[in-house]
């Protein structure tokens, strides 16, 4: 990776990012009366907040991203099994997704109920789900996983901050750019590693 690919990536997540955040905080604005960024109200201000947070959201993803990165290269150093490497990512998928319907239906749903709860890990569950699939349609059956564990695994905790406020429009806003830029990041990664044999 050049220096220069580096930029060409950072800053069209930036731009993605930011267009994200803009796009869902002016249609929560406009659904939802009472949704205000760092408290301003005003629609012209509240727009450029909102693509400010959006690229600031992209930055986030790109430093999970380059996390995730270093530790896959560090974890498939260790264990030079790929069948355990994989499995071990689906079993971590499997929690990650259990703990984010779980642990906040435990923290905040005793009275709305656990459905509710569910319908976010399924949602990012079908969108990790999308991506892997048009990621080996892009590259080859090796980068389905590895693309699945990121959508969902390192989305999760990228999202924790807007997560913990159990507040629909926080985490729609926080997350709407997040899957956008993580899903960017790793479709294009063989291509800025110029790329198609290598999975992700």
């Amino acid at each position: 990776m050049t220096l220069r690919k580096w930029f060409h990536l950072f800053w069209t997540t930036l731009l993605i990012g930011a267009a994200a955040g803009g796009l869902i905080g002016i249609l929560l604005q406009a659904f939802d009366k009472e949704f205000a960024f760092m408290g301003i109200s005003a629609m012209g201000y509240n727009a450029m907040w909102m693509l400010i947070g959006g690229a600031t959201i992209s930055v986030l993803s790109q430093m999970g991203f380059f996390a995730y990165l270093i530790v896959r290269f560090i974890a498939m150093g260790i264990i030079r099994n790929k069948w355990m490497w994989d499995t071990l990512q689906i079993i971590i998928v499997v929690i990650s997704l259990f703990d984010l319907a779980y642990l906040r239906y435990d923290s905040f749903g005793s009275e709305k109920g656990i459905w509710g709860y569910l319908l976010l890990p399924v949602v990012l569950l079908a969108l990790a789900w999308g991506t892997a699939y048009w990621k080996v349609k892009l590259t080859n059956k090796h980068g389905f996983i590895p693309t699945f564990f990121f959508m969902t695994t390192v989305t999760i905790l990228e999202a924790v901050p807007a997560l913990k406020l159990d507040n629909f429009a926080s985490t729609l806003y926080m997350l709407f750019p997040l899957v956008a830029c993580n899903a960017w990041q790793i479709l294009i990664l063989h291509k800025v590693l110029q790329t198609k044999k290598e999975p992700v």
